[in-house]
């Protein structure tokens, strides 16, 4: 990059005065770290599947993700730039028995077949781009919850291989319809009861600017878990986990505080649904599921000039 000063008249120290201050300039921005930080919420994260579609149609391009549960599930095809993955693989499928039901947790354990989700999905059905993750310079993160310690883990993926997609499996288990995954010596389940929204670890990570994309609306506040009874018979080998349960509407709804004070100081950009799309969190209407992709979309593409500007 060359600079050029126009005035003939500065003098010696002035300009070498400016040309510092630019060099200082460019190595902040070289040093300055963006992120992305993605919360889950199951079949909501089509809203996120459709914001991060946008941004990887306009090179939006982040030092970081964070992804929790959906956010994982769904965010890491950000990494491996696979634009419209997300929607068409869950739109396809998502009325298989064998992807999600009642049967499926009836039989396996889980409500979401681990097997179809996470090895014929990404292995043969609809391609995970494996050496596109691996090659991206993004750094991506699982996050899951330790059901010994009810704290979180903040996994690394960096190849995209079985073992990362059984990360993201691990991130997206959600409690009581899914069976403990087990990694590293660790039990694991869905990374949102310990993190929902890790927007304080992106900035730990050192991102001073972060892109946050929640899936539910401005105002939303969490409520007490109405299955916590049931959730105490089937965890009360795990006593840290069940007090993480029963804290998790608190520190969600701390945790969107948060978002609220970095999002006023200018230290994040928050995407969330600007009008409600009833679905649930384990949505199988494949209409209904493109219908948020939808105005995921849309909200990205309405602000698109406004995170550019946030960004550069």
């Amino acid at each position: 990059m060359s600079f050029s000063i126009n005035s003939d008249d500065w003098t010696v120290k002035e300009k070498n005065f400016f040309l510092c201050e630019r060099l200082i300039n460019m190595v902040v921005l070289c040093i300055m770290k963006t992120g992305l930080v993605l919360e889950g919420g199951g079949m909501r994260g089509m809203y996120t599947a459709g914001v991060i579609d946008i941004l990887m149609e306009n090179s939006i391009s982040v030092d970081t993700i964070l992804g929790v549960s959906a956010g994982a599930a769904f965010g890491c095809n950000f990494k491996s730039k696979q634009i419209g993955r997300v929607i068409r693989y869950n739109a396809n499928y998502c009325k298989n028995p064998h992807y999600a039901g009642f049967r499926s947790w009836l039989f396996t354990g889980d409500f979401y077949g681990a097997k179809f989700c996470y090895d014929d999905i990404p292995n043969k059905l609809d391609p995970f781009d494996i050496d596109t993750f691996k090659k991206t310079r993004e750094e991506f993160y699982a996050v899951c919850t330790d059901v010994l310690t009810g704290k979180a883990v903040y996994h690394k993926c960096e190849t995209g291989s079985a073992e990362d997609i059984q990360w993201m499996r691990a991130s997206a288990s959600m409690p009581l319809v899914s069976r403990i995954v087990e990694l590293d010596g660790m039990k694991l389940l869905d990374g949102g009861v310990a993190d929902s929204i890790p927007l304080a670890k992106a900035e730990e990570f050192g991102c001073t600017k972060n892109i946050v994309v929640l899936t539910q609306m401005d105002g939303y506040t969490k409520k007490e878990n109405p299955l916590m009874g049931a959730a105490k018979i089937l965890y009360r080998k795990y006593p840290e986990f069940i007090k993480a349960m029963e804290r998790r509407h608190l520190m969600y709804n701390k945790e969107l505080v948060f978002v609220k004070e970095a999002e006023k100081s200018g230290n994040a950009f928050v995407f969330r649904p600007s009008r409600d799309v009833h679905i649930s969190r384990t949505e199988r209407n494949p209409g209904n599921l493109r219908a948020l992709y939808a105005l995921g979309r849309e909200d990205a593409l309405n602000r698109l000039s406004e995170l550019k500007e946030f960004i550069y």
